[in-house]
């Protein structure tokens, strides 16, 4: 059979296939499902700065009930889980997943404040985490912020997480950089050991009852794996000696398939195994080796890149010459 075994931020992985930050990740139980499914790593939920700040308030307001009333308050405490608090509740996540799990275990982290980030990155780490994700989820909507000033802001939080931390480094990024490949290569520069395309931004919906501005959650469909496929078939022989893994859009084996053909090292899923479950990746990963050993590839590494704009035919499909082809190649129907 074909071999799965592959690398990705430097860590040896049993498969190519990565259950990325979600609900499936949060709970011990699920984890090692996933693990046992044949999962190479799995990615914690991220750890959200402004939620850590509200949980950690949400205590002070709670053991200050009564200071100020009657002398018997003094050891009245309100019945909460405060030790599934803040910070905590992630650094026991992180210890627990290391404990029960013999792959790889990634911390996320969306920090809000300059210095939180090596400050969470830094506690992950030392609670165990193989390697940090950076998930930088941030809109570029003031106007007086240049993109040259948004692209130094990412760049400050590397430096300051790489100055911070020994383990593997990887960004989550989003596809809204005027020059992508330009600020990826500055990525690289400052120490990032990997590159996660891409982070799905989660436009609100407005609610015409009460005109109210309200979350929208829809999971992804394998139609979203479309432009991370362009990128990392792009940016995999330009930075060849970086990580790249492919998110958004990747549901079954031929999704994984497609992101391993145009570069990346792994595929990471969430909405998939969110919709069916942990098995899910059993499936996908049986169904992967079937492909790869009817296309007579002994390994999952064999075929890594060999789609990418360097090797296919015609490298300006993954330009401009597939936009003029795709419009000029349809038919209106009836």
């Amino acid at each position: 059979m074909p071999g799965m075994a592959t690398r990705y931020l430097g860590l040896p992985l049993v498969s190519p296939v990565i259950a990325s930050a979600g609900p499936t990740t949060g709970k011990i139980e699920s984890l090692v499902e996933l693990a046992d499914a044949g999962v190479g790593a799995v990615v914690l939920p991220s750890l959200f700065e402004e939620e850590v700040v509200a949980e950690e308030l949400s205590l002070h307001e709670g053991l200050e009930q009564g200071t100020n009333s009657y002398a018997e308050s003094i050891d009245f405490f309100p019945a909460t889980d405060y030790y599934d608090l803040g910070i905590d509740r992630h650094l026991r996540l992180v210890e627990q997943a290391k404990k029960n799990l013999s792959i790889p275990v990634i911390a996320s982290v969306n920090a809000a404040h300059p210095g939180s980030w090596s400050r969470y990155a830094t506690m992950m780490a030392e609670a165990g985490a193989d390697a940090i994700e950076l998930n930088v989820y941030a809109m570029a909507a003031d106007p007086s912020r240049s993109a040259a000033d948004v692209e130094a802001s990412y760049l400050d939080i590397v430096k300051a997480v790489r100055d911070a931390v020994g383990v593997p480094l990887a960004v989550k990024l989003s596809p809204y950089f005027s020059s992508l490949p330009h600020f990826a290569a500055s990525l690289v520069r400052e120490g990032v050991d990997g590159l996660v395309l891409f982070n799905r931004f989660y436009a609100p919906d407005l609610d015409l009852a009460t005109l109210a501005v309200e979350p929208k959650l829809d999971l992804s469909t394998s139609r979203e794996l479309r432009l991370p496929l362009r990128w990392l078939g792009i940016l995999r022989p330009q930075l060849p000696q970086v990580s790249l893994a492919a998110t958004s859009g990747v549901h079954t084996a031929g999704d994984v398939a497609k992101a391993l053909l145009v570069g990346a090292d792994v595929a990471c899923m969430t909405s998939a195994v969110l919709r069916e479950g942990p098995s899910h990746i059993a499936s996908v990963l049986s169904d992967l080796r079937v492909w790869l050993s009817n296309g007579d590839y002994e390994s999952v590494d064999q075929l890594r890149g060999s789609v990418s704009a360097a090797n296919t035919s015609d490298p300006a499909l993954f330009e401009r010459s597939n936009y003029v082809k795709v419009l000029s190649s349809y038919a209106p129907q009836g």
